[in-house]
């Protein structure tokens, strides 16, 4: 118990060391040093940063456009990607127009959390913008400034996306939002503000609304490492529980009378594939741990290895977060845990209650949709990528209305 306690105290005390350094190198608004906010009217500040495209850009090679729009966004935003259709549909209509367009990613991804990239396949990093880049199909330069974040701190960037649009003489005429809709449901927006601000400076009027705030997800400074290592690390301390279910109790899991969609996993310790790919399960649960969205195991141990199949559990560091037990108790059905032990003695119990078109082997996977139907089944270890790209076409990859 002593040890306990001692391991608990030290545990407590780098964590809040870790914290400690990161607020330490941002200020009360959570910026860091060098920070500033642009007014209506200053200068662009000039910059010269790589684009994916294999060659360096500074603000002198947009000098042929009489506007331009410098937008802030990133990989893995919601925000970022409810505007995606509306920023192609801007770029067309300004077709024939001295409009030019550049977009820069200010994050690093030492800024983000795992938990925090629940909502696509991509990470901030300068290697995963091309990709996300050609998905989108964009048709204009794509810069990073991740790396030493100076272009961000100078243009005041405090989320993405945020935009600034400059005139001919580059001062700045318009910062803000996109527009005043988090979602990707075009109908949703009542304000396009950046639009708006195209049209009055093409028009020769004053920009109607120069400034107003961004939203989205906060710019992911460097200096945030020090506590998302502290958040990672407590995730390996959360308790673990292991309950056994029979074929009812299955079938109910499938059937999913929830708003979430669950990804669940049949197992056992003595199946070298389970153990290999139980991992990337455990990193699944983290990645989309903000959405409604839960990791359920069913281990098919024989139920005198319990206490074995339980201690593996913890070994993976597979207990619940605080939103998962969040979403256990939303769900009002009496669940304790996500992790649960087979009692059936055939198997063909368990897969007619899951998934009867599963071969037999395991480790078996589903991802099963509110409401109970399958949308992904795989048999043998699965692929991270491919099951971060199948969770987030499911899921979507932006907000969308309740």
């Amino acid at each position: 118990m002593k040890y306990v306690l001692v391991a608990g105290a030290l545990c407590a005390l780098f964590t809040a060391t870790l914290f400690g350094a990161q607020s330490d190198l941002l200020d009360k608004d959570g910026n860091p040093a060098g920070f500033r906010t642009l007014a209506i009217g200053d200068r662009a500040p000039d910059f010269t940063l790589p684009g994916i495209d294999g060659r360096d850009w500074s603000l002198k090679d947009f000098n042929q456009y009489d506007v331009l729009m410098v937008l802030f966004t990133s990989n893995h935003c919601p925000t970022s990607h409810g505007i995606e259709q509306r920023l192609k549909k801007l770029r067309a209509d300004m077709r024939g127009k001295s409009f030019g367009l550049v977009a820069i990613n200010p994050n690093h991804p030492d800024g983000l959390r795992l938990d925090e990239l629940g909502f696509g396949e991509f990470n901030d990093s300068f290697e995963e913008m091309k990709p996300y880049a050609e998905q989108q199909g964009w048709d204009f330069p794509y810069l990073y400034d991740g790396e030493k974040q100076l272009i961000a701190r100078a243009y005041g960037c405090l989320a993405t996306p945020h935009v600034f649009i400059f005139d001919k003489e580059r001062r700045l005429r318009y910062a803000g939002r996109f527009d005043d809709s988090r979602f990707a449901d075009e109908s949703t927006v009542k304000s396009p503000d950046a639009r708006n601000a195209l049209e009055d400076i093409f028009a020769g009027r004053p920009v109607r609304t120069a400034l107003t705030k961004p939203h989205g997800c906060s710019t992911k400074w460097r200096e945030k490492k020090a506590g998302n290592v502290a958040v990672e690390e407590s995730w390996k301390n959360l308790p673990v529980t292991l309950e056994r279910i029979d074929a009812k109790g299955v079938a109910e899991l499938r059937a999913n009378a929830t708003n979430k969609y669950r990804l669940i996993n049949v197992w056992a310790t003595w199946c070298a594939p389970c153990v290999e790919e139980f991992p990337v399960l455990v990193s699944l649960s983290r990645q989309f741990d903000m959405r409604d969205f839960e990791l359920i195991t069913l281990t098919v141990d024989d139920v005198k290895q319990e206490a074995k199949a339980k201690a593996f559990l913890e070994r993976m560091h597979a207990g619940l977060t605080r939103n998962g037990k969040r979403l256990l108790e939303r769900e009002g059905k009496g669940r304790t845990t996500n992790h649960y032990l087979v009692t059936e003695a055939s198997s063909d119990a368990l897969f007619a209650a899951l998934d009867d078109q599963a071969p037999g082997p395991i480790p078996h996977t589903v991802l099963v949709a509110p409401g109970g139907e399958i949308v992904w089944r795989h048999n043998g270890v699965i692929d991270r990528a491919t099951a971060v790209s199948v969770i987030a076409e499911a899921m979507t990859r932006y907000y969308q209305p309740e």
